[in-house]
């Protein structure tokens, strides 16, 4: 097992967990939050979105496989060595598109629609989280 994936695992399940107990559950709730909280939100979950391709990356390190370019490099590696499974591939293409969208902040950020996505989304860390946890078992 990879000492560094495992703790670059452990550090994005903490920042995800800190989202999941303090993101409120109805979007006014959000809206209430000082624009600080409502960053740290943001920042945690841009943070365990890059973190996740960060693993991806050492994966594809570990596992002798072509040097990637891009985060999409290395997904496309990790896709065609048939290392993860295509539906968590997507999900992890569809966060890395969430994660561009909040350090970009293409435009004024939609508060409401970033809310919503947050807290859909969580689900999905737990989806990749196992899907990594199988791989360096």
């Amino acid at each position: 097992m990879n000492r560094r994936i495992l703790n670059k695992l452990a550090e994005t399940e903490d920042s995800v967990k800190l989202v999941r107990e303090n993101l409120p559950d109805t979007y006014e709730g959000f809206l209430s939050m000082s624009q600080l909280e409502r960053d740290g939100i943001y920042k945690n979950i841009e943070f365990a979105i890059q973190s996740i391709l960060d693993i991806c990356a050492l994966i594809v390190k570990d596992e002798d496989l072509q040097v990637p370019g891009s985060d999409e490099d290395i997904l496309t590696e990790l896709e065609e060595a048939d290392i993860m499974k295509e539906e968590v591939i997507q999900v992890i293409r569809k966060m890395k598109g969430f994660r561009n969208f909040l350090f970009h902040r293409y435009g004024a950020l939609d508060n409401e629609i970033a809310y919503h996505d947050i807290k859909t989304g969580l689900r999905d860390f737990s989806v990749v989280f196992k899907e990594i946890k199988n791989l360096i078992s």
